[in-house]
């Protein structure tokens, strides 16, 4: 359920990777590895939270089909 602050809908990490299906520890490495950037907004704890432009941006993230080239000897 998302969290409302100052008027606007935030989402915690759990809540977001459930949303668009991957796991919060594939979120993570993604942000880890410099794959995703990182969300704006924090909570008193330090927390993530996740604004609706943040969903759509991991969503097509997550969406994303790769066209992988293969060599000549792997087409065969």
């Amino acid at each position: 359920m998302p969290l409302t602050l100052n008027g606007e809908e935030f989402y915690r990490t759990s809540e977001a990777c459930a949303t668009v299906r991957i796991s919060r520890t594939t979120f993570l490495r993604w942000v880890r590895e410099g794959i995703f950037p990182d969300v704006e907004h924090r909570d008193r704890r330090s927390w993530r939270l996740f604004t609706g432009n943040d969903l759509a941006r991991l969503k097509a993230k997550v969406d994303r089909i790769q066209k992988i080239e293969l060599s000549e000897n792997q087409e065969e």
